[in-house]
């Protein structure tokens, strides 16, 4: 492939509800194109952009893909991205790097919860928009309705561009109200096009959507608007004009009928893209900001530029490799080039480069401003990485992704694995930032995080196919505390041991008191005529503190406490910091009993997004998980609920809020304070510690 100047570059991302057929119409397009010599069906796990084997096997996409094709003397890289909402950062990785975002819908069902999700990201980005409705050929197909809900659900700015003639089982022919034709399309496979005459009972529809499509392109330019008003009517040449214009302002999101399974529309879409999607240099200047001095600065899309790159994908799949996709901001980058890491600043030389259809590489010496490619994975570079020459230390703005709403703990099966689990997810969090990792030494066990249940559940399986290592995903341990309620004014302990030669002794006698939450610990040496020697003192605290750290009532640290140590007595001889310390402990433990303890476990501030009609069964839902409704707020069409949850009620509450919501809740949590445990969830978990002890599996 030839290289490819800013302008004739198109960079769009393939979006929407699983299901959708974004992979299939990206594989016809391909084949249409000429990139492939026949059409792969997902089936039977053959297309170019779902190639890896959970995606084969799951029929699903999991990650994003890199495709790229030719038509009309024009590159279009395409992202096909994942339509379940498991993988949004896959979805947001594509957005952040391309100049156009395609919703792809269906047909019968149309603007699903998937649609408005990924359409939502697009928003965030601004990013002009285009939607295919797809699957016309489906014999319940309802074309006209699904376009006008896009205008409701999607944008009032979607105007149809190409409508079915014989919508339905026999799909074959589209209008073009652009071209004002019709376009015959034949068997799949065989690349047949006939330019014919609009059937005459589709003149009317046609006529109709043309004057919807130039009064929207009129809109933006008020000469435009005047020659139309006088005139009824625009050039073509204006009209081209205004469509591209239009789109790059987010003024108009053409809408496209098309049928992947019987190949009908692409050409069309196609030569849309070409004529009218914004390339790199319509797009302009990209912000980013000088390293040092935190400046914005414009990155023009100038090939002879400085080199300025922008890493948005890792790939490490045992057939492909380690590779790092990136998107070239300004300059030209070629293998052997030394770049600076603006995140790290270490120095990378860039490896072989290529060019990506799936699994597929094409070598290239060279890519260029406003161009996307991969490259043999940089040691030191990670996603979200800008590499930039030494003359122009600027950094991308990051990919913003979504914050874990999922958690589970990992289990080894075998020990003397932790190693290879350790890399394993370390590897795969490289691949998909939204998986996240932590050891949390609290309740000693690492935790995976992320955006659903299949997520994690597909790294625990990559780990087994790749790493060799299996685990188990359990519920993680709630982090409770111990605290007291009441007071013990004389707790005394006297440690004495005689076991031949020299004995041990300690004796001490605590007030125990609780603090307001959240103050802590704090020790008081209340000891008047040296009945303890201060020497032994810094022992008796330490022996307090040992023990709170691991528990009196059911092993969680203790907290909010004060200790006073008011007497006691000592051994001139028998006496040293060790017998202090064991008195010390066993006093506190006889006094914090003593003192009305309790369990408090993490609340958690819920804050919770639902479509109204959604609002009973969610909320009915919080109060069975012992949650307090904090209040509620509107906001469009969805309202905002936000909620004190216990964190141990919070497992899995994503998976129950999509089912609730039909996928379109969300949430988002962060802790908010400890508040006691209900006296019968008390029992439960101090008689279960009891237990352990007993069977010696603490």
């Amino acid at each position: 492939m030839k290289d490819h100047s800013p302008e004739t570059i198109r960079n769009i991302a393939f979006i929407g509800h699983g299901g959708s057929g974004k992979t299939s119409f990206s594989e016809v397009l391909l084949h249409t194109a000429g990139e492939i010599n026949r059409i792969g069906t997902i089936s039977e796990g053959t297309t170019t952009s779902d190639y890896s084997p959970n995606e084969i096997e799951k029929k699903i996409s999991i990650t994003l893909s890199a495709m790229n094709l030719e038509w009309n003397g024009v590159k279009v890289n395409m992202l096909d991205t994942p339509g379940f909402s498991d993988f949004a950062g896959e979805v947001k990785s594509a957005l952040k790097v391309v100049d156009t975002a395609v919703l792809v819908v269906k047909a019968v069902e149309g603007i699903e919860v998937g649609a408005e999700l990924t359409y939502a990201f697009a928003e965030e980005r601004e990013l002009p928009a285009a939607i295919i409705i797809n699957k016309v050929d489906n014999e319940y197909s309802k074309f006209n309705e699904v376009s006008e809900l896009a205008k409701e659900k999607i944008s009032p700015n979607a105007i149809v561009v190409t409508f079915p003639a014989n919508e339905g089982l026999n799909f074959n022919t589209i209008v073009d109200v652009v071209k004002m034709k019709a376009y015959q399309y034949g068997a799949p496979g065989s690349k047949q096009v006939t330019e014919i005459d609009i059937p005459a009972d589709l003149v009317p529809v046609a006529e109709e959507h043309r004057t919807q499509l130039i009064e929207k392109v009129a809109e933006l330019n008020e000469d435009l608007m005047n020659k139309y008003f006088e005139e009824g009517s625009l050039s073509d040449e204006e009209i081209k004009e205004g469509i591209k214009a239009s789109i790059l302002a987010k003024n108009l999101i053409p809408v496209f009928a098309a049928s992947s399974a019987k190949a009908v529309g692409m050409n069309n879409f196609l030569d849309y893209v070409t004529n009218y999607f914004p390339s790199p240099l319509d797009c302009g200047a990209v912000e980013a900001e000088y390293k040092e001095k935190k400046d914005k600065v414009g990155v023009q899309p100038d090939p002879k530029g400085e080199p300025v790159f922008f890493v948005f994908k890792t790939i490490s799949e045992q057939h492909v490799g380690e590779l790092s996709l990136f998107r070239v901001y300004s300059g030209t980058v070629t293998a052997g080039l030394d770049l600076i890491n603006q995140a790290n600043s270490k120095t990378e030389r860039l490896g072989p480069l290529s060019l990506l259809n799936g699994r597929n590489r094409k070598d290239m010496t060279k890519i260029s401003a406003g161009d996307i490619g991969a490259v043999v994975k940089l040691k030191d570079t990670h996603t979200n990485n800008t590499l930039t020459s030494r003359n122009l230390a600027v950094v991308i703005p990051p990919i913003q992704f979504p914050g874990s709403i999922i958690n589970g703990a990992i289990v080894a099966k075998a020990k003397g694995d932790e190693d290879k689990i350790a890399s394993g997810l370390h590897t795969l969090h490289e691949e998909d930032p939204t998986f996240n990792v932590k050891f949390d030494p609290e309740i000693a066990q690492t935790i995976i995080s992320g955006q659903g249940e299949l997520q994690l559940n597909l790294a625990i399986k990559r780990l087994k196919d790749r790493y060799g290592v299996e685990v188990d995903l359990v519920e993680p341990k709630v982090p409770m505390r111990e605290a007291i309620k009441g007071r013990c004014d004389n707790s005394e302990y006297k440690h004495k041991k005689q076991s031949g030669g020299r004995g041990q002794f300690g004796h001490v006698v605590f007030k125990v008191e609780p603090l307001p939450r959240g103050k802590g610990f704090e020790f008081v040496d209340a000891i008047v005529g040296g009945v303890v020697p201060g020497r032994f003192i810094p022992a008796v605290e330490k022996g307090v503190v040992e023990t709170m750290a691991k528990g009196v009532l059911a092993g969680y640290p203790v907290v909010d406490v004060k200790v006073t140590l008011f007497f006691g007595s000592y051994h001139p001889v028998d006496s040293d910091d060790m017998s202090f310390k064991i008195a010390a402990s066993q006093c506190f433990k006889k006094g914090f009993l003593e003192a009305k303890p309790v369990l408090l476990e993490p609340i958690y501030e819920v804050v919770i997004t639902v479509p109204e009609e959604n609002m009973g069964d969610v909320m009915g839902d919080v109060s069975s998980r012992r949650g307090k409704i904090l209040g509620m707020d509107a906001k469009g069409k969805y309202q905002i609920i936000k909620a004190n949850i216990p964190l141990a009620e919070l497992y899995k509450y994503s998976s129950t809020l999509r089912s609730l919501t039909q996928g379109r809740g969300n949430h988002t949590k962060q802790f908010a304070f400890y508040d006691e445990v209900p006296k019968e969830v008390e029992t439960k978990i101090v008689e279960e510690y009891k237990k352990q002890k007993e069977e010696g599996t603490l």
